[in-house]
């Protein structure tokens, strides 16, 4: 049987978001879709950049995988490639403006990987996908004098670095970037404490936006 939950929760959505945005949809499905921002965000069901973001239909072209990774551009045939595709696809026939790749705190498949925790093994899926960090785990060094916490929360922290430098191995990423008609950014967000950092590109420093400092001047990310 269809989960009674999603069953409520599209009838709310047909009485509530469907009625007051109707027309927003018929456009939509007229004329079709433009986002200028794409998203690249992790499977974790607590954090949707929808959500985040506030963002209505149409707004913003999301893709999620464990742990919010972009690989290195590879054309094996052999292999399946969901979220190269998907970047393919934004950045060449959507022509999005900003690829965003959205880390977030207590992320499962960091913490598996730094663990080297179960099922994290040389066939498995997971452990296969999340052995695209090494190079973000070796550039931080030994784990001596990070406690846990610290040391997962500047894995995170790499790991949207490193897929900010495996975004420019793309071709045609790295042509709309050097030709001004992309731009990369790189952000974190706390979910307990709801505050959003972003990448400065120049520093590598990752800060808290504007507004979150205002609103939210007691927390730091967790």
């Amino acid at each position: 049987m269809f989960p009674k939950r999603l069953v409520d929760g599209y009838r709310s959505f047909l009485d509530g978001r469907f009625t007051s945005e109707r027309s927003r949809y018929a456009v939509l499905a007229e004329s079709g879709q433009s986002p200028e921002i794409m998203v690249v965000g992790c499977v974790d069901s607590r954090v949707s950049p929808e959500v985040i973001f506030d963002a209505s239909p149409g707004e913003l072209l999301v893709v999620r995988n464990v742990a919010n990774l972009v690989p290195a551009y590879d054309t094996d045939r052999d292999s399946q490639h969901g979220t190269s595709a998907a970047l393919e696809f934004g950045v060449q026939a959507l022509k999005v403006k900003h690829i965003v790749v959205l880390g977030h705190a207590s992320c499962g498949g960091i913490k598996a990987f730094a663990d080297e925790s179960k099922p994290l093994s040389a066939g498995d899926f997971i452990g296969n996908w999340m052995s695209q960090i090494a190079p973000a785990a070796n550039g931080l060094g030994a784990r001596t004098g990070y406690d846990g916490a610290d040391y997962l929360r500047r894995l995170e922290l790499a790991s949207v670095a490193l897929s900010l430098d495996n975004l420019l191995t793309f071709p045609f990423v790295a042509r709309a970037v050097a030709g001004g008609a992309l731009t990369l950014h790189g952000a974190y967000f706390g979910i307990g404490s709801g505050e959003l950092l972003v990448r400065d590109p120049a520093s590598g420093a990752f800060e808290p936006t504007v507004e979150a400092s205002a609103l939210l001047p007691r927390f730091r990310c967790t």
